[in-house]
């Protein structure tokens, strides 16, 4: 082989450029303007939802929904542990605490039953707050990770919501455009999120979204996110903000990009068939397939590796990358990460085999049929 097939790179074909020097143009070109309005609207209607409030980034989304759900310091937010650090991370910058659930085998995500069980036998109503019993904090939020481009399953999770005094907050990062029971995630919860970040189905060069249907949850999204100015003449503040704006500039990335996605979502759904039959024929392959009421993204390609089909999937991933393919492991549980140790883990059994056994293909909106082919044969040549 020569060069390099990357992971996850941006496929940049529509009309980023015209949209780009329209920004140039007009001058447009901070965090305010028309494309930043535009994209606003446009993922709003996209996804289903009332609302869309643009965002720096997706972890910025995630810390202000976290906000708008009344996560407050002190507090305790229940994370899947196999998902990317962002999740976690926008807890600690509410000042609460994560505490760390297991996957399921079958989706690898947030597992509803064992939320449940923690729910039920872990917690306790206490005027109104739900404790858990353990630490003595209150638990006051759910948040599923729409993993890989695959939903979670999303009605046992409402029906807690419904049960106990806690609000679902969805991380739809790496799912825009999967549906649950055929409406699109992000819009399930009270409010969800979106990423935008260069490996991303859609790319803004960066960016986030929050996404909701309360008019007034939006409201405070904004104010929020543009640093919570209270006079629309006098920069008066009376209480905390944050520059969570997008630019024009991405946000016109982003409109070109948005006007792409089916295609792209086709483009990873032919990569996702490509590898899962040629995966079959070497054996010893279970990729993370498609639940009967999940369409999903396939934003990455991963699958696990049955112990003993190769050394381990580590020396697995170092030998690829050495031939030039860019495969990844799938994400360190984070109850096993050094800022989280001693944080609280409930009866966490898959995830940590998912991880051990887990590893992502490259699975550009761009990969050609040839390098696709390439992986395979790689991969075939390094088993024994």
């Amino acid at each position: 082989m020569s060069g390099t097939i990357p992971n996850s790179v941006p496929h940049l074909g529509g009309n980023e450029w015209k949209y780009l020097k329209e920004c140039l143009d007009t001058n447009w070109v901070s965090s305010v303007g028309p494309f930043v309005d535009r994209f606003e609207a446009e993922v709003a209607a996209y996804v289903g939802v009332s609302h869309a409030v643009a965002t720096v980034n997706g972890t910025a989304a995630l810390h202000v929904a976290l906000l708008l759900a009344g996560v407050e310091p002190g507090d305790e937010v229940l994370v899947p542990t196999l998902t990317f650090v962002a999740t976690a991370n926008a807890v600690t910058y509410c000042g609460a605490i994560p505490v760390f659930m297991d996957s399921e085998s079958r989706t690898w995500t947030l597992d509803p039953e064992k939320v449940a069980e923690f729910l039920s036998r872990e917690c306790a109503l206490t005027g109104g707050r739900l404790v858990n019993r353990a630490t003595g904090r209150r638990v006051r939020a759910l948040l599923p990770v729409h993993l890989y481009g695959h939903p979670a399953a999303l009605d046992p999770l409402l029906e807690l919501c419904q049960r106990f005094p806690i609000a679902l907050v969805e991380d739809a990062a790496e799912a825009l455009g999967a549906s649950y029971k055929g409406r699109r995630v992000g819009a399930h919860g009270l409010v969800g999120c979106l990423s935008f970040n260069g490996n991303k189905i859609i790319t803004a060069g960066g960016g986030g979204m929050i996404l909701t249907n309360d008019a007034a949850l939006a409201r405070r999204a904004r104010y929020l996110t543009t640093q919570a100015r209270d006079d629309g003449l006098d920069y008066v503040h009376a209480e905390t903000g944050f520059n969570y704006r997008l630019t024009n500039v991405q946000a016109a990335i982003g409109v070109a990009q948005l006007e792409q996605i089916e295609p792209f979502i086709d483009a990873k759904r032919r990569t996702a068939a490509f590898y899962r039959d040629a995966l079959a024929r070497l054996g010893g392959f279970h990729p993370l397939g498609e639940a009967p009421w999940a369409t999903s993204t396939y934003w990455l390609f991963s699958t696990l590796v049955e112990p003993g089909r190769c050394a381990d999937v580590r020396t697995l991933l170092r030998r690829l990358d050495e031939r030039g393919v860019q495969a990844r492991p799938l994400w360190r549980p984070l109850h096993l990460q050094p800022i989280f140790g001693g944080r609280q883990a409930y009866r966490v059994e898959v995830a940590p085999r998912l991880w051990e056994q887990g590893l992502s293909l490259p699975c550009s909106v761009g990969i050609t049929p040839g390098e696709r082919s390439a992986v395979v044969t790689e991969i075939g040549a390094l088993l024994p």
